[in-house]
């Protein structure tokens, strides 16, 4: 850890809120072995109709957690259940902070008898780590960061998802033979090109899939394996241009504002984060503004998380998350933009005179923490997070958590744009704020999810 801390930085400021929305850097980056393979709209096509190949391999951190007090540190700061949690299964481990607010997510992996691998944006690692080294906990860690902060260069392990309709039968062709039968989040073990593959059944945009991992050293072997393989099942590599856009279809919110910026009983940890960490980098960006950071923070429930929530065990956040209830006053969904007033946005960048936030494609965010206020009328009724564009569904959609009254069905409008011009941010452009109209949709929104992917997360663990 550096010398100085995110306390520090923060005392310096005007407000955590301040300090957020003045960052300077842009948003969550996504590398991956090149931008686009082919074209973002084929690759985002393929996971709907053939095959996508995704590489995970660069933007996650990884932090493999081994000892007999292992599963006891991650109960402890869980809110899900760990009961029934045994050896080559995994689940979406949730953390909150004491008053119950989102700390971080990450896929948990039970790897073997007391080691696991929590995979996924650094801030419930970060919090998993202070804990391991502060508590009395007899555990070992060995933590491998995302590429574009790893010190090494290279990662440990390779991570690619195979995704689609034609998923299984690429897979089975580059085993040369018939897959294992493995149960939704729970994991098994392949042989492709001569090198032992774990694979954890899940897909990351609702269609089937498996994610696979093993040694850095054997991944291109691997990868080239599956790629011919898929040759003739229109499988497609997907670049880091389109990548993320598939949450947009699975409706997993990538980018939840770790609620760490305030709290006596969170002073300690601030201390122990660094200044240049995630959380004292990140930016705060969008149309909904607020100088009390709290009103960023959301709940197990705002994200979809509600049924992961298991009072079986202690854990850090439990009484707040009791005295929530059952039936919190926000949810998650979809908004699906209208496609006229996109066009009306993006046609102002062919005229003279201000011109409105230019909306990227096939993703629009330009903030590590995305958040546009949502209106009904005149009034607030919620903020809409990670945005891009959907070629399968062709529209601009979002994600989004709204007050439970406003129905799926209704239309709303999404402010979109930053006050007073926009921000200081290098990635912005100077612009006016404009209103784009969109109707409330289910999430998942695409239909496949809903009908396939959804049921498996209802009733195992979750998705990434």
């Amino acid at each position: 850890m550096s010398e100085r801390s995110l306390q520090d930085l923060l005392q310096e400021a005007e407000n955590p809120a301040t300090l957020v929305r003045n960052s300077q850097l842009g948003p969550y980056v996504y590398p991956t072995v090149q931008s686009e393979f082919s074209n973002w709209r084929d690759e985002q096509a393929a996971w709907r109709d053939t095959c996508a190949l995704f590489d995970q391999s660069h933007h996650m951190t990884d932090l493999t957690v081994e000892g007999p007090d292992a599963l006891g540190l991650f109960s402890h700061l869980g809110v899900n259940t760990f009961g029934n949690f045994q050896v080559n299964k995994a689940k979406q481990f949730v953390a909150c902070n004491p008053d119950g607010y989102v700390i971080g997510d990450a896929i948990l992996f039970y790897l073997d008898e007391n080691r696991f691998r929590l995979v996924g944006r650094p801030s419930a690692h970060n919090w998993v780590q202070y804990h391991a080294e502060t508590g009395d906990y007899d555990v070992k860690l060995d933590r491998d960061e995302r590429t574009a902060v790893n010190p090494k260069g290279r990662r440990e392990l390779y991570r690619f998802q195979v995704q689609g309709p034609t998923a299984l039968q690429v897979l089975e062709k580059a085993t040369g033979s018939g897959l294992p039968e493995i149960k939704f989040f729970n994991m098994g073990e392949l042989e492709i090109a001569g090198h032992a593959v774990r694979a954890l059944h899940h897909g990351m945009s609702g269609a089937p899939g498996l994610e696979l991992f093993g040694p850095w050293e054997e991944g291109d072997d691997v990868r080239g394996a599956i790629v011919e393989a898929g040759s003739e099942l229109g499988l497609r590599q997907v670049g880091s241009r389109v990548y993320a856009t598939n949450t947009l279809e699975s409706g997993w919110i990538p980018s939840p504002l770790p609620a760490i910026f305030t709290g006596e009983q969170l002073e300690a940890y601030r201390r122990w984060l660094p200044e240049k960490g995630y959380e004292g980098t990140g930016s705060l960006g969008g149309s909904y503004y607020s100088d009390d950071i709290t009103d960023y923070y959301l709940t197990p429930h705002d994200l979809g998380y509600g049924q992961f929530v298991k009072f079986d065990h202690e854990f850090i956040g439990r009484e707040a998350l009791e005295a929530m209830g059952d039936e919190p006053p926000r949810r998650k969904v979809t908004l699906a933009w209208n496609g006229e007033d996109v066009a009306r946005t993006m046609g102002t960048m062919f005229q003279k005179g201000d011109a409105a936030k230019y909306i990227d494609l096939p993703l629009s965010n330009y903030a590590t923490w995305p958040y546009d206020k949502v209106l009904d009328g005149d009034r607030m009724v919620g903020v809409s997070t990670f945005s891009g564009y959907s070629y399968n569904e062709r529209s601009m959609l979002s994600l989004a958590i709204l007050d439970t009254e406003v129905e799926i069905g209704a239309e709303v409008v999404l402010v979109w744009g930053e006050e007073g011009g926009g921000s200081h941010r290098p990635v912005v452009e100077r612009h006016v704020q404009t209103e784009i109209r969109a109707v409330v949709s289910p999430v998942p929104y695409s239909e496949v999810a809903r009908t396939t992917y959804a049921e498996g997360w209802r009733t195992k663990a979750g998705v990434r």
